[in-house]
């Protein structure tokens, strides 16, 4: 290691945060919440809620896109893939190939239904396609796991630096819940797209600050992938399909892309900044400029992790009794290596609640959407006719849920590590809700009997399983090897544990064959039937829930008698096989479009006219979505040089 200062594990001492520090991390929440003001007063004569929810509708696609990516790339994401890499094997980069699918199914199933019946909420469309109790279900589902996202997301980052350099875990809690409510209220969604735009670049800077002085600690970054190697961390080669296992090219890949398109696809947080731009054109270009910002992030995080563990080689910080839980890695390394620099850390701790903020204002901006668009609207209309005091109660929501979140901090440190927790709730509750508008879009013959029935039975059941996991545990024995045998053990009052001892020295060949063998020995235990089904990969509760949805629903449906797809509106639905199959001959997938009249879909509606579209414009967004419609029009107009149209 370079130079000739002494780590926590030679010492027994974490480093602690200098003066500077604390006023970098001041700068952030000052700088958030002057964004925050600032749009408060420029945008003081504009009292509704398409400003304070949507920005306007004619926000640019890049401000778009980086917002998309701090939503949910938060503090779990920064703090969960270093640590998922010391623990485990680096299996989990499969799951950057999988954002490629979600990117591809969300902008171009998802989001041009979504954009074209111009939803200020995204539970509006379920109304539309099955009627007012599904879209009221899936509202109040949709509150409930973003409320507990959000908790996750202000607790995980708090705790894991109050473990590691004491820095205030209720301080810290506070002063980032109180900013962040302050400036998501009177500054509206404007205020949260240009912070996060802000904050992902404090994420980069302080990602990059640490890979770099890590690796020149370890001598240089292909030193500490040699020795994650050499301990057995290097596998991209588990095709294995069986679902239990937690992570296999399958369960990242697969698994992972219905996982992160339950956010993308159906995640209200996710679709209300998407329709901010102003043409269906710029919000998919927002999704797919995403793409790289999140294989980007991932992997800067992936490759902190193994330097993590090139520096503790020898010495594992949660043995030792430096930290408590895996999710304090990061900061302790940050410390360690960079800790001497005053600043650098403060700048870290700005990255790490940069991604908290981000989350926790988009989150408090959508529920706001949901409550006023889906509750109040629905239920007390004579009241919210005024867009004035729309705006006012969407404020009065974003206020109150933060505090709200402030207070369930406490349920988040319950929950175990933070990016497991974090994609099990986006399965075990985003996943129904993926399933339901699948269903929606997919199947035009579902009716609203089947897809209430699939919502609640797949909820059901994706509770069950998450909860049978946290009580019977199943056993898994996955964790990679790893040593204490260079820590300074002269100065601890714990004694060296024999089994870890030296463990490092052995072949990896013994080492490989040995965790194998173990989790062989677990999987044998495991021959009863409800250990297999609590075993589930929880990258896969998303995708079980979604299935049992559309097999559900489209029972009930069947029993209760299909719905007739040619009188329906056509714009509730997606030409799938057109969109992905448009090679294919008109003959063959004309029937595949179920009956769906897409050549009654109108241009230019209400809705476009009151966003200030050109007509001409709308048409032209139509024809780049569904070509399908160009085809139409050209035959009607006696132009079959476009006879077979493709999307």
């Amino acid at each position: 290691m370079a130079g000739e200062r002494l780590y926590s594990f030679q010492t027994g001492q974490k480093n602690e945060f200098h003066v500077v520090d604390y006023i970098l991390f001041a700068g952030l929440l000052f700088c958030s919440a002057g964004i925050g003001l600032f749009y408060a007063i420029k945008d003081r004569q504009k009292a509704n809620t398409k400003d304070f929810l949507l920005a306007g509708g004619d926000m640019n696609p890049i401000p778009v896109a980086l917002s998309l990516l701090a939503s949910f790339m938060s503090a779990i994401t920064l703090l969960g893939t270093p640590a998922e890499m010391y623990n485990y094997t680096t299996i989990y980069w499969w799951i950057g190939l999988g954002y490629f699918f979600v990117i591809l199914g969300a902008a171009h199933v998802y989001m041009p239904v979504f954009y074209r019946l111009r939803v200020t909420s995204s539970y509006e469309y379920l109304e539309l396609r099955f009627g007012k109790t599904s879209r009221t279900i899936g509202a109040i589902i949709y509150v409930v796991q973003m409320t507990l996202y959000m908790a996750i997301v202000l607790y995980a980052p708090s705790l894991a630096l109050n473990a590691v350099t004491g820095f205030t875990l209720w301080g810290s809690i506070w002063a980032v819940g109180l900013v962040c409510i302050f400036y998501t209220t009177i500054g509206g969604m404007k205020a949260v797209l240009w912070t996060d735009t802000f904050q992902v670049g404090m994420m980069m800077a302080g990602l990059l600050a640490v890979l770099i002085q890590g690796s020149i600690e370890v001598g240089g970054f292909s030193k500490a992938w040699e020795r994650s190697v050499v301990s057995g961390r290097v596998n991209f080669v588990d095709f294995d399909p069986d679902p239990a296992i937690r992570h296999s090219f399958w369960t990242c890949v697969v698994g992972g892309c219905f996982t992160w398109l339950s956010v993308y696809g159906a995640n209200q947080a996710q679709i209300q900044r998407a329709v901010t731009c102003s043409t269906l054109r710029k919000a998919q270009l927002a999704y797919w400029l995403n793409w790289p910002g999140l294989c980007i992030i991932l992997y800067l995080c992936a490759m902190i992790g193994t330097v993590i563990y090139a520096f503790y080689e020898t010495c594992d910080p949660k043995t030792y009794g430096l930290i408590s839980a895996s999710d304090q890695l990061l900061p302790l390394f940050v410390l360690d290596v960079l800790g001497h620099i005053p600043g650098i850390p403060g700048l870290f701790v700005s990255c790490l609640f940069s991604g908290a903020l981000s989350t926790l204002s988009s989150g408090l901006n959508s529920i706001a959407a949901v409550l006023l668009q889906d509750v109040l609207r629905v239920f007390c209309v004579r009241r919210i006719t005024s867009e004035v005091v729309a705006t006012h109660a969407s404020k009065i929501i974003a206020l109150v849920f933060g505090f709200i979140c402030l207070g369930l901090t406490y349920v988040a440190s319950m929950l175990g590590g933070v990016l497991q927790a974090a994609l099990a709730l986006f399965g075990v509750i985003g996943g129904p809700l993926l399933g339901v508008f699948t269903l929606g879009m997919i199947f035009p013959w579902a009716n609203e009997k089947g897809a209430i029935a699939g919502m609640l039975t797949s909820l059901t059941l994706m509770l069950w399983i998450s909860v049978g996991y946290q009580i019977h545990k199943p056993k898994v024995a996955e964790f990679a090897p790893i040593s204490v045998e260079g820590c300074n053990w002269n100065i601890s009052d714990k004694s060296p544990p024999a089994f870890y001892v030296g463990a490092l020295n052995q072949s990896s060949a013994f080492i490989n064959s040995t965790v194998t063998s173990v989790t062989e020995m677990a999987k044998e235990d495991s021959y009863n039937v409800m250990d297999r089904f609590y075993s589930l990969s929880y990258l896969w509760y998303s995708a079980t829930a979604m299935i049992v949805v559309i097999g559900v629903g489209l029972v009930v449906s069947a029993i209760t008698g299909f719905e007739n797809p040619s009188e329906k509106d056509p714009k509730l639905f997606c030409p799938i096989f057109d969109v992905f199959c448009p090679y294919l001959p008109e003959k063959i997938r004309k029937p595949l479009r179920f009956g769906v009249q897409y050549d009654k879909m109108k241009v230019c509606g209400d809705m476009e006219v009151e966003y200030g579209d050109k007509a001409t414009e709308s048409k032209m967004e139509e024809e780049e979505a569904y070509p399908l419609q160009g085809k139409v029009i050209a035959e009607v107009n006696g132009d079959s040089s476009n006879k077979d149209g493709m999307l």
